[in-house]
């Protein structure tokens, strides 16, 4: 009997999970470790964080589900992976062996790199559920008295698209009160351009998104390291392509939200240089597996991928979800091929499927593969955008729920969104 164990709860882990269940019989064991009770639908956090949605909507308790389909759950957390031991240590101090390890934890989000960044800070953010309803909360506050807006990501960021899509909804919803006149906003980012995303831009991303910005009014600041915030003051310098600073801006802001750099969590992180990166990222093969460890595997943000190019400004790459569904399908056929003696040869796609919503419209993503030189670099705009993403939402909720193993199949997505993929 194999034991395989998933830390992380989330589109990476639960999928992986599902699909390994699925595969296995009885006599092998899953299970699956987060360090929350809750799932929740991470895309969605920019509508709760504008009032689109609200916890109860796009979160739930898992473990019920989890255990319907014959898969342990522990919600303790993991406090130490001994990988010489093949065992994990959890949070409530129990001990638990393992054959194969999928590491699907997401990041460790790095307020503390910038003073006065996120929640405990003077910044917002939606990177999680309660940071997101943190911001609606502070959202409502400012509504009341509005004033300069400051949205963005920063120095090491390597998730974008949320804060394009945050800003350009919350321009939207300012229209709608017909108080849009009353606040200056700007858009700060690592990226040398804007729609660069982490990605190099896709087809003509740049010209689309700053045609946005004009037509709602945005400023934006690129090529920019955040060195300092206190309350309702923000220290930005801006460098040029050899990285010289070549000019100071001090922003003054009423609300502002900023993604922060991603590192590996505490667990991962810990294992040491042979396994993870600078970063604390868990470093993978093609296969997913990590090459000191054979038998653990990473999927979704916690892997390391190296920067896309080299910028100005440190940029990371994104890793999207229906790239880290692809990743977890493939670390599962992997562990299965192995539990059956065979040789694992499954290397999942890469290609980064985005649906964003922009507040009156949306705009659509393909890269295949994401790291360019592409076969496919594809982008349209449209309201039918966002109930795309509506729809995408409602059905991995039920996936979620009714514990399917069935992929997002990818030519089935392309198909939807009229892309004719070029092998």
């Amino acid at each position: 009997m194999a034991h395989i164990i998933t830390i992380g709860a989330s589109i990476g882990g639960l999928p992986a999970a599902y699909e390994m269940r699925a595969v296995l019989d009885e006599s092998h064991q899953v299970t699956v470790v987060s360090n929350t009770p809750l799932f929740h639908f991470v895309p969605s956090n920019p509508w709760v964080a504008t009032g689109y949605r609200d916890k109860s909507q796009t979160s739930f308790e898992i473990g019920p589900y989890l255990n319907a389909k014959n898969i342990v759950f522990s919600s303790a957390g993991v406090d130490e992976i001994l990988a010489e031991k093949n065992q994990v240590k959890l949070g409530d101090s129990q001990v638990l062996d393992y054959d194969y390890l999928i590491v699907a934890t997401g990041p460790k989000l790095a307020f503390d790199e910038i003073e006065g960044l996120g929640p405990e800070g003077y910044t917002q953010s939606i990177c999680t559920l309660d940071h997101a309803e943190k911001a609606q909360q502070a959202w409502q506050i400012f509504m009341r008295n509005p004033g300069p807006i400051v949205v963005g990501a920063v120095q090491g960021a390597s998730c974008f698209g949320p804060a394009y899509e945050y800003v350009l909804m919350l321009s939207h919803i300012l229209r709608q009160a017909k108080i849009r006149d009353q606040v200056p906003m700007t858009f700060v980012t690592a990226e040398p351009y804007i729609g660069h995303l982490g990605m190099g831009g896709v087809g003509d991303s740049k010209g689309l998104l700053e045609s946005e910005f004009r037509q709602h009014d945005i400023q934006w600041i690129t090529n920019a390291k955040v060195t300092d915030i206190t309350e309702g003051a923000m220290q930005v310098e801006q460098v040029n392509d050899q990285g010289d600073v070549i000019k100071q801006h001090d922003l003054a802001f009423d609300y502002s939200m900023l993604l922060p750099a991603f590192k590996g969590v505490d667990c991962v992180a810990n294992l040491g240089e042979d396994v993870v990166n600078a970063r604390g990222f868990l470093k993978v093969d093609n296969l997913q597996r990590n090459p000191t460890y054979p038998n653990i595997y990473g999927v979704g943000v916690c892997i390391a991928i190296p920067p896309l190019d080299q910028t100005p400004v440190p940029v990371g790459a994104p890793k999207t979800g229906y790239m880290i569904e692809s990743m977890a399908s493939a670390a599962v056929q992997n562990i299965h091929a192995c539990i059956e003696g065979k040789t694992p040869e499954k290397i999942a796609t890469w290609n980064a499927i985005c649906l964003a919503d922009m507040g009156e419209t949306g705009a659509a993503f393909v890269a295949m593969p994401q790291i360019p030189p592409r076969n496919t670099a594809w982008m349209k705009k449209g309201k039918w955008v966002k109930w795309a993403k509506v729809a995408y939402e409602k059905y991995f909720l039920y996936k979620v729920k009714t514990g399917s193993s069935e992929p997002i199949y990818e030519k089935k997505i392309l198909k939807l969104l009229g892309v004719t993929k070029t092998k």
